[in-house]
C-alpha cells in the first residue's frame, strides 16, 4: 500500500516542523517540509494532507499568522482552497489554526492575546466534541495534551457565533479548564466536512509515554498526540 504524502508548510519563524514531521512519520505518512518561498502550487494536488505546525510565523507581527496569511495568498493564490474543495485533508496547529482560519478554511475566528495576558506553557484537559472527525476518531472523549502559546484565546465575529459552532458540531474540541478565555471554551474547529481542522493544544508533543509529566502515566501505548496523527493516516490510506 502506498504511503499517504503530507506536506509542512515552513515560515520564517515555525518552529514545531522537526516534531511534527517525526509525528507523521511516526504514523506512517511520507513527508515533505518545504519553506513557504518554494512551495509549487501546481504541485499541491501530490499530497493527500497539508500540514501548517505550531511557532511564530514571521515573529507574530501584526498578528498572529496574519503575514503568512499574506504570504500565501501572494504565492499560491487560491490553490490551497481548490485542494480543499478537491476533498483534501489540512491540519492547522497553534499558529497554523490560525492561519487556517484567516485564509478562510475554518469558521471565522480569531486567536488573540490569552486573557491573563501572559504566555502560557502546560498541559491541558480537553473534551473531544466531533467523534467523528477523521483526525480525532482514535481518540477517548476526554484527553489531554500540552499548550504553549500567547495568542490561543478564541473570539468569534460575534459571541452568538462560538454557541453556533458547538450547536453545527464545528467545534472539534473544547478545554475542560478555561485558561486563556476562549469564547465557548473552543480549543480546536473543524470545517463542515471534517476535512480541515484547527487546534491550539500540540498533539506532535506528545506522542510518546515518556513525554508525559507523570512519568508512571500509563493510560495508553503511546502519547495521545500520536492517536490524532495515526486517525488520520488510516483514514487516507483506506480510501487511497
Amino acid at each position: 500500500m502506498a504511503r499517504p504524502k503530507a506536506l509542512l508548510f515552513k515560515f520564517p519563524g515555525t518552529n514545531a516542523d522537526t516534531e511534527t514531521d517525526r509525528a507523521l512519520r511516526l504514523a506512517g505518512f511520507e513527508t515533505d517540509v518545504q519553506p513557504i518561498a518554494v512551495i509549487d502550487p501546481l504541485r499541491l494536488g501530490d499530497y493527500r494532507l497539508l500540514v501548517f505546525s505550531g511557532g511564530f510565523s514571521y515573529g507574530d507581527y501584526v498578528m498572529a499568522g496574519r503575514l503568512a496569511q499574506l504570504e500565501i495568498e501572494r504565492r499560491l493564490g487560491t490553490a490551497i482552497r481548490d485542494f480543499h474543495q478537491a476533498g483534501g485533508h489540512l491540519l492547522g496547529i497553534c499558529n497554523g489554526f490560525q492561519i487556517l482560519s484567516k485564509i478562510g478554511i475554518l469558521p471565522p475566528a480569531s486567536l488573540i492575546a490569552n486573557v491573563s495576558g501572559r504566555f502560557v506553557c502546560r498541559w491541558v484537559p480537553l473534551q473531544r466534541m466531533a467523534r467523528e472527525n477523521p483526525f480525532l476518531s482514535g481518540l477517548p472523549d476526554e484527553f489531554e495534551l500540552p499548550v504553549a502559546h500567547a495568542e490561543g484565546r478564541l473570539v468569534t465575529p460575534a459571541p452568538e457565533d462560538a454557541e453556533g459552532y458547538l450547536r453545527d458540531g464545528l467545534a472539534a474540541l473544547t478545554y475542560r479548564e478555561n485558561f486563556n478565555g476562549s469564547i465557548a471554551a473552543i480549543a480546536g474547529l473543524q470545517d463542515a466536512s471534517g476535512r480541515a481542522l484547527g487546534l491550539m493544544p500540540h498533539p506532535e508533543r506528545f506522542i510518546d509515554r515518556h513525554q508525559h509529566y507523570d512519568r508512571d502515566w500509563s493510560a495508553a501505548d503511546h502519547g495521545w498526540g500520536h492517536y490524532l496523527f495515526q486517525s488520520i493516516y488510516q483514514r487516507l490510506a483506506e480510501s487511497a
